[in-house]
């Protein structure tokens, strides 16, 4: 029996990293893991989320714990495919990373402005830490090193402009076969949300599919904006990488 295939999608909070685990939860060979370091990176920074009782209480505290189940430990249902919704900033420097060499990374990623004005309507406090900017270029280097090359980039814009010609260009860099069944799902809650979705998942309970394209630039506050521009670099160094859509 071949060994199942494990990806670790790194992300930012606000980035549609939900939507493309409803994606991946559609298909029938996958299992789902939504965002496991979670309690873990509490834990380690001392930071203080919303739910935070609730989080604490339903997964392991331990990141090394954590790491062997995602990368060694049976895949729930036994499944061939782990699909695993990672957040960058989840990722404390305390936490272990060796993990990363025994699964398959790729990167989820969104313009920062649009991150931004969407992660301030949901927390009071904001900065580059907060959404993972400087975490995921660490995270990207490290790939880089692993592999020896860039891995598999996309960005949430292009996801929506094209689902399928961007999720089969993702599964061909992942090798899995791409399936129309990753395009639809239905509504509602489902069994790999965290205990968390009540604060965050409203709009994806709603969704039934990928949603139209953004296409108006976001209007932030003077400090927003500044916060974007600060993020600008790094994300155009990832960005530069990113897969353009394949075609059926």
């Amino acid at each position: 029996m071949s060994e199942p295939v494990r990806i670790a999608m790194w992300s930012g909070p606000r980035n549609l990293s939900t939507t493309m685990m409803r994606s991946f939860g559609a298909r029938a060979d996958t299992a789902c893991v939504d965002e496991p370091f979670y309690a873990a990176y509490l834990v380690s920074t001392g930071t203080v989320h919303p739910m935070q009782a609730e989080i604490l209480d339903a997964q392991a505290h331990d990141g090394s714990v954590v790491a062997q189940e995602l990368s060694e430990a049976p895949v729930p249902g036994g499944k061939p495919v782990f699909y695993q919704k990672h957040m960058t900033h989840h990722m404390a420097p305390s936490l272990p990373r060796g993990w990363m060499h025994r699964v398959t990374n790729a990167f989820l990623i969104r313009d920062p402005a649009r991150v931004l004005a969407s992660y301030a309507r949901k927390m009071e406090t904001v900065s580059l830490e907060a959404i993972g900017v400087p975490q995921q270029a660490e995270l990207f280097d490290r790939v880089c090193q692993i592999r020896s090359e860039a891995p598999p980039v996309v960005d949430s814009d292009d996801i929506l402009a094209d689902p399928a010609g961007m999720l089969r260009a993702l599964c061909a860099a992942l090798g899995i076969a791409y399936t129309d069944a990753m395009l639809s799902w239905e509504a509602g809650p489902k069994p790999e949300d965290g205990v968390w979705a009540p604060h965050w998942y409203d709009a994806v309970w709603q969704s039934t599919g990928f949603g139209a394209p953004r296409r108006e630039e976001p209007a932030l506050p003077d400090a927003l904006r500044k916060l974007a521009d600060e993020a600008r670099q790094s994300h155009e160094a990832i960005a530069a990488h990113r897969l353009k859509p394949k075609s059926a």
